[in-house]
């Protein structure tokens, strides 16, 4: 953000004082120092800072993001990664990952919002079907958004919602869940079994028999609209079906386990750095130091400078890391162009994400709990709100679970061995054998 954007965050902050005694000037909570900024970042930055200027208000409320996810599409952002051909912005993803982190630390619901929508993308990037590409690329670049109906909460591993055809016409019933961003979405991309094989859709969200439920009732990440999405006898049309696949296949040469995983990957060093803005304007207003009796400035206190100082460390080293992976995915992605990615390429860049995804949400994690070590028990007041970034982190934190991750890395590291994306299991590689 810029120096005014900081300014407008410090004096949004309960308590924040933006400026000291006449004729000097009180630091701000700046995290641009830390990163700098590029002209995608001064472009959506009064969007963000819109956006972060309402996230306390919409948590303390639950009150879905409808507005912020159409500034955001007015803005372009849902188009960034489309190509210019289609009309988009083809910007790589290491530019598109810092402004997930941008946005994340304005308000972190707002890229799992439009995180399947911006899986969506990078799949028809990987597929040879110019049709499908065309279509649906176009569309995207329009301003139309996707949303997923993948997971279900069931004992099974399978698909129940069923697509089936009378007289003709196909047909999906069922239901799913953690169906995140499909609240906001124009299209839902729904997984199903047609009693042959699992196969990919595309719905209209306003088709009748298609219901979007406000259910999810994490503790963290509450506007994602991850509930619920229930089919009955919801009419689909054949040109929209549009992969037939084995779900049991662990799913190879592709860049889609990385992308998914570091989005959150980025989406957490969102919230490093809004741990560490509001720490920062959270002391600067403050005129009390806990057991120094009178007047005394937290500012100048050597220990809430210990403090600040792990928390713009913190911050720094999950962006670095954020930033990295990134890098990381877009040399594949030049290298799966040219023709020069195998199989071994994309077990290693997954390999390379788990690992940054270990150490990021540790750190965001301790980000969000020393945020409190600022300020007491006023640093806990509801009016805040610091609590939602640890809720936030820890839900981010517990998609795809990080302890099985952990067990693939030094699979991976002893034996070679590769890591089944879908099921967890591990399994050899030619090389290994």
């Amino acid at each position: 953000m810029t120096a005014i954007e900081s300014r407008a965050f410090a004096q949004a902050a309960p308590g924040a004082s933006p400026s000291g005694a006449e004729g000097q000037t009180t630091p701000i909570a700046d995290t641009t120092r830390l990163f700098g900024e590029d002209p995608l970042t001064r472009r959506f930055a009064p969007i963000f800072n819109k956006i972060a200027e309402g996230a306390i208000h919409r948590e303390q409320n639950r009150e879905l993001a409808y507005a912020p996810v159409e500034w955001l599409r007015e803005a372009g952002y849902t188009k960034l990664r489309v190509p210019k051909q289609y009309g988009g912005d083809g910007i790589t993803l290491t530019e598109f990952f810092a402004l997930v982190t941008r946005l994340g630390e304005a308000d972190s619901n707002l890229p799992q919002i439009l995180r399947v929508h911006g899986g969506f993308i990078e799949s028809l990037l990987e597929n040879d079907d110019e049709p499908l590409r065309d279509r649906w690329l176009t569309r995207i670049a329009q301003g139309q958004i996707v949303g997923g109906a993948v997971s279900e909460r069931t004992g099974v591993t399978n698909n129940s919602v069923r697509l089936s055809q009378t007289d003709g016409a196909w047909h999906l019933d069922g239901e799913k869940y953690y169906t995140t961003g499909t609240l906001y979405a124009d299209w839902v991309d729904v997984t199903a079994h047609d009693g042959q094989s699992d196969v990919r859709v595309l719905v209209k969200t306003d088709t009748p028999g298609l219901a979007r439920i406000d259910d999810w009732d994490g503790f963290g990440q509450r506007l994602t609209g991850s509930g619920t999405a229930r089919f009955e006898h919801v009419p689909v049309s054949p040109e929209n079906l549009y992969r037939r696949y084995n779900a049991s296949e662990p799913r190879r040469n592709s860049l889609l386990t990385a992308y998914y995983q570091a989005l959150h990957v980025a989406n957490l060093a969102g919230i490093s750095r809004a741990a560490l803005r509001d720490a920062v304007a959270f002391t600067q207003g403050k005129t009390r130091t806990f057991g120094i009796p009178g007047e005394s400035s937290p500012r100048d206190n050597p220990l809430v400078h210990r403090v600040v100082g792990r928390l713009a460390s913190l911050a720094y080293s999950t962006q670095s890391i954020s930033t990295s992976l990134a890098r990381a995915i877009d040399d594949v992605s030049v290298a799966r162009q040219a023709g020069r990615a195998d199989e071994q390429t994309y077990i290693r860049l997954d390999i390379q994400t788990f690992q940054a995804q270990q150490i990021v949400i540790e750190q965001t994690l301790e980000a969000a709990t020393l945020l409190f070590e600022v300020g007491g028990a006023s640093a806990t007041s509801e009016t805040r709100r610091f609590d939602r970034y640890w809720r936030n982190a820890r839900v981010l934190a517990s998609h795809n679970p990080a302890i099985i991750r952990e067990a693939a890395i030094g699979n991976f590291y002893l034996n070679g061995t590769a890591h089944n994306e879908r099921f967890g299991v591990a399994r050899q590689t030619a090389s290994s054998q």
